[in-house]
């Protein structure tokens, strides 16, 4: 199944320090959650254009019944050209596949679309952890569930609850920061985004 994204069109200013943006979340595991798969597939496009935009190299993994739908991504900036698509048959192969790609030392952001239940082996999260440590690399999990519910466990240096909200004939993606290791978490971060044509 194929998920649409929507696209940026504002990021509000904020009072706080900038929070959500590729250099704060270098060498961190990071989890965005919510019951809807395209805020958090907004947000996360969102990073892959301003990683492509600073040169680095990006990886998005995504299971087997799930993807995002290419041509929104390209409409929003993204060079699809340049983006590395990893399609796994489930959430502990994708972590697997995260593995080989943060020990290379060659990405700025890897993405993991985890949609489903499953969860990953603690001891592979623990490694993919200390990877994205050693490497200063970004690997954000973008999970289907309620925060309560998270596959991910305790491991996540920042977790983001996403929620979608239509404000005439845009949306508004927030981002609400539910835990965060080195910032007090509460702080939220907003996009006005633009609807693919038909929404």
């Amino acid at each position: 199944m194929a998920h649409a994204a929507l696209e940026l069109i504002e990021s509000p200013k904020q009072s706080e320090p900038a929070h959500w943006s590729l250099a704060s979340l270098l060498g961190r595991l990071v989890e965005i959650c919510s019951s809807n798969a395209s805020a958090p597939l907004t947000q996360a496009m969102g990073l892959v254009v301003e990683a492509q935009q600073a040169g680095e190299l990006v990886a998005w993994i995504t299971l087997v019944e799930s993807s995002f739908f290419p041509p929104d991504a390209a409409a929003g900036g993204v060079d699809l050209g340049a983006l590395v698509v990893i399609r796994a048959p489930d959430l502990p192969a994708a972590g697997r596949c995260a593995d080989k790609l943060l020990r290379s030392g060659g990405f700025g952001l890897i993405v993991i679309d985890a949609a489903g239940p499953a969860a990953l082996p603690t001891p592979l999260l623990a490694r993919l952890a200390s990877l994205a440590r050693a490497h200063c690399s970004a690997l954000v999990c973008l999970t289907h569930n309620p925060p309560e519910r998270s596959p991910l466990g305790s491991l996540v240096a920042l977790r983001l609850v996403s929620t979608r909200q239509r404000d005439g004939d845009r949306f508004i993606c927030a981002l609400h920061a539910t835990k965060d290791r080195q910032a007090a978490p509460g702080w939220q971060h907003e996009e006005r985004c633009l609807p693919p044509p038909g929404l």
